[in-house]
């Protein structure tokens, strides 16, 4: 407030210098004099009218940009809310990882960048033991700590995806037969690793069975799909804890 004062004093000062001017200009050019009433009403008319006007249009001018610095801020509250509100809708609540729809619709994108990769489909061996068992509250910690395990197995840039209630894939841009089963192989391990005891006493393993289809160029996601689950029926009906990768045929 004090500095719209201040700028409004400074405006009626200059006011008042102009009036002084201009009168006093056109009274010499009629050869009268600026004094007593007349340059009273020059200095008092700017006095009455410029102060309080300046006064009005400082504060309007401040409540606007006050207005406008609130407007975006709010704009950009709202657009970090709608970024992670869309950041939510595509990751599944629990593991943090892309729900079914968002992972293929990165699946899709990621494969027409990359001339290579592997598909790999990761389900978790005898799962329904430990919700029969244990309850599912259980069972989600079980779940948590596998999808941990994931994580750690696969590689920064690989895309991760929880596609069923114990059922994940991954996505590895690049790989070849050789560097896919290396890094499924590592899931595994991770996997198989945990140490798990929901009672408190006795461990329950806790293992997942990997099926993997690596891709060529202009393999389709149904194709890539159909064949990694076939892998992974392969695995679980050779023991469970297993990985078997394999070339989708480019006839697909």
């Amino acid at each position: 407030m004090i500095r719209i004062a201040l700028r409004a004093t400074a405006v009626t000062i200059a006011a008042i210098a102009i009036s002084v001017s201009i009168c006093g200009f056109v009274l010499s050019s009629l050869g009268g004099r600026l004094d007593g009433v007349a340059l009273w009403l020059c200095i008092v008319c700017p006095l009455v009218t410029a102060w309080p006007v300046s006064v009005f249009m400082f504060s309007q001018s401040a409540r606007l940009k006050a207005a406008h610095r609130d407007l975006a801020r709010m704009h950009a509250q709202l657009a970090a809310a709608h970024r992670r509100l869309a950041e939510k809708a595509c990751r599944d609540d629990m593991t943090g990882m892309l729900n079914r729809e968002s992972f293929f619709a990165v699946l899709e994108r990621s494969r027409r960048k990359a001339d290579r990769g592997t598909l790999l489909i990761i389900d978790a061996d005898h799962f329904k033991s430990i919700n029969d068992n244990f309850g599912h509250l259980t069972g989600d910690e079980a779940l948590l700590l596998i999808a941990a395990a994931i994580k750690r197995g696969v590689r920064a840039g690989d895309v991760l995806g929880r596609i069923g209630g114990e059922e994940f894939c991954a996505f590895l841009p690049g790989t070849d037969e050789r560097e896919a089963s290396q890094i499924a192989e590592r899931i595994r391990r991770e996997v198989e690793a945990i140490r798990f005891q929901p009672d408190g006493e006795r461990a329950i393993p806790l293992t997942v069975s990997i099926g993997g289809a690596l891709c060529p160029q202009g393999a389709k996601i149904p194709d890539l799909m159909r064949s990694a689950d076939r892998r992974l029926y392969e695995a679980k009906h050779s023991g469970r804890n297993l990985v078997i990768v394999e070339t989708v045929p480019k006839a697909a």
